[in-house]
C-alpha cells in the first residue's frame, strides 16, 4: 500500500527528521561536560597525612586545569574529583574500586599501599580503568593487567639502593632488618636481605611485626643485646619513632637506621633525632630537588596552608598526565585513555616527564637516598640502576 501524504504533513515530516538528524550528530560526540577521575588513598588512620597529601596534588591540579578553561574536541569539560578512603586495607581497596568504577570514574589515581594496590587492580582492569599508583612493590605491574601505571621506581631498584649504600655508606658489620607483615614492607625487606648479603654485611636480628604495632620495648631490648649497629626497617613513619623512644629509654642510641619510602616524612624528621644516623632510601624525590619544585611548593602551601607530607607532586603531575591523555586521546573513554597512556610521553609540570613501558613501570624511576638533618631530608646520593 502507498501511503499518500498532504503538502503540510510531508514539512512536518522533514522539519522532524531534521530535528532527529540533530540530535544523532550531537550524540556523536560523547565527551561529557564533566570527567571523573577517582582517588583512592588513605585517608583516615595512621597513613592518613600521606594519602591526603596524595589527594591534595590531585585537587590542586585539577583546580589549575578547570581554571584554564580545559577543553576535548573543542568542548569545554570540568574534571571532578572523587575521593575514596581505602583505609589502608586490601578489603577495602576492593570495595572502595567498585565503588569508583560504579560512580563512572574514566581513571583512577591509587593506592599508596601495595597490597591495597594489587587488589584493586583486577577490579578496574575489569572496565578498563587506567591505574596510577605510587606504590612500590614489584607485583603490581606483575599482574598482566594493561591498567596499571605506577608513578615511581619500584622495590627492586630501592632493595638494591638499600644493599648499596649500607655497604659502601654506613659504617657497620651487625646488621637487623624489620619489616611490617605489609606486601610492600615484607617484600623489600626480603629484598635488602639479599643485597646486604651480596655486600658481605652480617644480619644477626630480623623480626616482622604488623603494621600498627608501636611497642618496640622487647625489640629495642633485642638490639642492644645483638649489639646492632644498623638497621634496615620498612615500617612507617611513626613505628619508627616509636621504636626510636624505645631505644632511647634504654640507652641505646648508637646505631644507624636506614628506613624506606614510608618514613620519608615531616612527621619522621620531627621524632627521629638522637640516633648515631637517619636514613631512608626513597623512589619520592623532594619537591624542591626539581627545578619547577620552588613554583609547586608555594601553589600547594597557600592552597593548604603547610608543606606536602609525601609525594603530593607525583599525582600532581599525574593529573596533569591524565588530562593530557584524555586530550590527546579526544575521547573520555576509560579504554582509549589507557591506550594514550600506554604510548604517551606525558609532560609532568614538577618532575619533568612520565613515561611508561609495556608493563606500566615508570621509565624515569629513581631511587634517592636521603639523611634527616636540621629538620630537612637532605640528599645523599641518587640512582636509576644502583
Amino acid at each position: 500500500m502507498q501511503l499518500k501524504l498532504s503538502r503540510r504533513s510531508t514539512l512536518r515530516l522533514l522539519s522532524a527528521s531534521a530535528v532527529a538528524s540533530s540530535g544523532l550528530l550531537a550524540g556523536c560526540d560523547s565527551t561529557p561536560a564533566v570527567i571523573k577521575i577517582g582517588v583512592a588513598q588513605p585517608l583516615s588512620g595512621n597513613l592518613a597525612a600521606l594519602g591526603q597529601d596524595l589527594l591534595n596534588g590531585v585537587n590542586l591540579a585539577a583546580e589549575e586545569i578547570n581554571k584554564e578553561g580545559y577543553k576535548v574536541k573543542g568542548k569545554t569539560v570540568t574534571f571532578e574529583i572523587v575521593a575514596v578512603d581505602d583505609k589502608a586495607n586490601a578489603e577495602t581497596g576492593k570495595a572502595v574500586a567498585q565503588q569508583l568504577v560504579d560512580a563512572g570514574v574514566v581513571a583512577v589515581i591509587g593506592h599508596l599501599n601495595s597490597g591495597v594496590s594489587i587488589a584493586a587492580a583486577p577490579i578496574y582492569a575489569g572496565r578498563n580503568i587506567a591505574q596510577l599508583a605510587i606504590s612500590t612493590n614489584p607485583k603490581f605491574t606483575q599482574l598482566g593487567l594493561d591498567t596499571t601505571f605506577r608513578l615511581v621506581a619500584n622495590d627492586t631498584l630501592q632493595a638494591k639502593a638499600i644493599g648499596s649504600y649500607s655497604a659502601s655508606q654506613i659504617s657497620g658489620t651487625r646488621y637487623a632488618l624489620q619489616d611490617d607483615s605489609t606486601t610492600y614492607g615484607k617484600e623489600l625487606a626480603e629484598g635488602a636481605e639479599v643485597q646486604l648479603k651480596l655486600a658481605k654485611k652480617e644480619i644477626v636480628l630480623k623480626q616482622s611485626f604488623d603494621d600498627k604495632t608501636v611497642d618496640f620495648d622487647a625489640f629495642a631490648a633485642k638490639l642492644k643485646a645483638e649489639n646492632v649497629q644498623v638497621l634496615v626497617t620498612t615500617v612507617s613513619d611513626f613505628q619508627v619513632v616509636a621504636l626510636i623512644e624505645a631505644l632511647k629509654k634504654i640507652d641505646y642510641t648508637s646505631i644507624t637506621i636506614l628506613g624506606a619510602d614510608t618514613a620519608k616524612t615531616p612527621d619522621m624528621l620531627k621524632g627521629g633525632g638522637g640516633m648515631k644516623g637517619l636514613f631512608v632510601t626513597s623512589p619520592i624525590l623532594e619537591a624542591r630537588e626539581f627545578t619547577a619544585g620552588a613554583a609547586f611548593l608555594d601553589k600547594y602551601r597557600a592552597k593548604f596552608k603547610k608543606d606536602p607530607a609525601y609525594a603530593g607532586h607525583y599525582t600532581y603531575d599525574a593529573m596533569h598526565v591524565l588530562a593530557a591523555a584524555i586530550r590527546r586521546a579526544e575521547s573520555s573513554k576509560a579504554a582509549d585513555i589507557t591506550a594514550m597512556l600506554k604510548k604517551l610521553d606525558g609532560y609532568a609540570p614538577v618532575t619533568g616527564s612520565m613515561k611508561w613501558d609495556d608493563k606500566g613501570e615508570q621509565r624515569y624511576g629513581v631511587i634517592g637516598v636521603y639523611s634527616g638533618k636540621g629538620g630537612l631530608w637532605e640528599s645523599q646520593m641518587r640512582s636509576d640502576s644502583w
